[in-house]
């Protein structure tokens, strides 16, 4: 074990004080970020730009005890983004951090390194060996294939205690103990990789985790996106009709508009007992990227070198990611900067967001429906719900209020079939009312963690409209305070119906771990 000490490039610093100046002269650069490019910044680095962060126990037949977590970037991949296509950033420190005592700091970070090898594959033209401008120069069906002009690979480390001070040790492959992983090329097309599913079991590995005795799974690349949303008629004032928005019979009457897109995953599947401290079974997981505090161009790049920027400093975080949706539609524009780069420990500098959303009021003007908003402000049903979360269900004790996913792992998994697309909310409904949740057979489900099935959007429109209050009943059920009660709902039970038009059940989705399906490809058989 070593301690983690922050490294600099020495040769930068000199160089520091001239991207300075330049920065002063052309405007201050916010230097925060992520998700689906929902933050100033992040819209102009797409490499560290989180999506979508799930964690929930496995429900692949024989590993109820395992954890997955899945931290999802590079949003909205055309699968036809050749020659390139989306390789990771080398210049960039992915992580995964676990909080598992409720006081918003992190207790674990997995992180992620990536390098970039070009082989310069050359082919004779004439009386000299030309480089080949592809990623590619033919058939690719295993690992580290010779027709690969470009090789990924990364190294993952884990981290005790606080991120950038704590002791760190590298996960290794449980066949031989390598501390380098190959990472699969992007799905170019079914001619240069035609059994891609098979292509990339063979980067699923059993991996060692220092301080864990049971192996881990891993498994790091490209996926089919997994998130299904009415993307455009959201953000376009909410352009769809009423009349189909609170039809439950319509949850799937407009399409995924986002359902050829890839993502890249960081996938990890770890035994809960490798993650969970002392008796509290309950853990917190956020995702987030870092690059340098200082680049520098190289006007003349050396040949087959990774990148023209060479970076040094601090690792400054621009991107963070737990709950989804937060930094979309909960964050108000001149913070989301602010919030990407930000810790939970440090969250109560947003409590009015949530305790006081405006989104509510953002429907109400989109929809034309005036004084459809809850009441019930401050907002505690949804400090209980996205901050702390909620009792009995996977709020840890002495929990400090910061957004992150939270998953109780002693909540046993549900098999996908019998998984509700609605999660707890969807339980509550089922089972009529949450004095009855002792019937419920899925409390698996968002916002207990966030499985790939959970209809997340749907789920975040009935909690903001406040359909938990109107579950809460005049008797607090859920202990969200007494201003939680449904005369605090305008909308009434409809706030249980509202849906995006695109159902997140239809997804299509792997039994078993990564559980994220195969990417779509650039291109399919040719025609015959």
């Amino acid at each position: 074990m070593t301690r983690v000490r922050p490294t600099v490039r020495p040769t930068l610093w000199r160089w520091l004080p001239l991207v300075a100046a330049v920065a002063a002269a052309f405007g201050s650069v916010a230097v925060q970020a992520s998700s689906h490019r929902e933050a100033p910044f992040i819209t102009t680095a797409p490499k560290v730009d989180g999506t979508d962060l799930y964690m929930f126990m496995s429900y692949e037949a024989g590993r109820s005890d395992y954890v997955t977590l899945i931290a999802n970037y590079q949003p909205l991949q055309d699968p036809y983004g050749g020659p390139n296509y989306f390789k990771m950033d080398p210049n960039a420190l992915y992580e995964i951090h676990v909080d598992n005592d409720g006081d918003a700091k992190e207790d674990l970070t997995f992180q992620f390194r990536f390098q970039n090898k070009f082989n310069a594959i050359a082919l004779p033209i004439g009386n000299k060996m030309v480089p080949i401008p592809l990623t590619q120069a033919g058939t690719v069906t295993d690992r580290n294939a010779a027709t690969l002009n470009v090789n990924e690979t990364y190294t993952v480390d884990v981290v005790r205690g606080n991120r950038r001070f704590g002791t760190r040790a590298s996960l290794t492959n449980a066949a031989g103990g390598a501390k380098v992983f190959d990472k699969p090329v992007d799905n170019i097309g079914t001619k240069t990789i035609p059994d891609y599913a098979g292509y990339a079991a063979k980067h699923v590995y059993s991996v060692n985790v220092p301080g864990c005795s049971a192996p881990a799974r891993m498994f790091v690349g490209q996926r089919k996106e997994a998130f299904a949303v009415n993307l455009g008629t959201i953000f376009d004032l909410v352009n769809a009709p009423v009349s189909v928005i609170t039809d439950p019979a319509l949850i799937n009457a407009a399409p995924n508009t986002i359902d050829n897109a890839n993502v890249t995953s960081l996938a990890l599947e770890i035994h809960k007992s490798c993650l969970t401290q002392g008796n509290e079974p309950v853990i917190g997981a956020w995702t987030t990227a870092s690059l340098r505090q200082g680049s520098l161009l190289d006007p003349t790049p050396r040949q087959g070198h990774q990148t023209t920027a060479v970076s040094g400093g601090a690792w400054t975080q621009v991107s963070r990611l737990g709950m989804p949706l937060v930094n979309e539609v909960v964050i108000g524009l001149p913070d989301k900067d602010r919030f990407n780069g930000s810790r939970p420990k440090d969250d109560g500098q947003f409590a009015d967001y949530v305790t006081n959303p405006t989104f509510p009021a953002l429907l109400e003007i989109a929809l034309g429906l005036p004084s459809i908003a809850p009441t019930n402000l401050p907002r505690n049903d949804l400090v209980t719900t996205f901050l702390t979360g909620i009792q009995g269900v996977n709020k840890p004790a002495g929990v400090v209020p910061s957004e992150m996913l939270r998953l109780n792992t002693n909540i046993p998994p549900v098999p996908f079939a019998q998984q509700n697309r609605l999660g707890i909310v969807g339980e509550i409904l089922r089972v009529g009312g949450p004095q009855n949740l002792g019937q419920a057979v899925d409390l698996a489900g968002y916002p207990n963690g966030r499985r790939p099935k959970d209809d997340v959007v749907d789920i975040s429109l009935v909690a903001v409209m406040g359909g938990l209050c109107v579950a809460n009943g005049d008797n607090d059920a859920l202990g969200f305070g007494a201003a939680c009660k449904p005369s605090a709902v305008p909308l009434g039970s409809t706030a249980f119906k509202l849906h995006d038009a695109v159902d997140q059940a239809v997804v299509p989705l792997l039994p078993a771990f990564p559980y994220l399906f195969t990417p779509t490809p650039g291109a399919g058989m040719a025609a015959q």
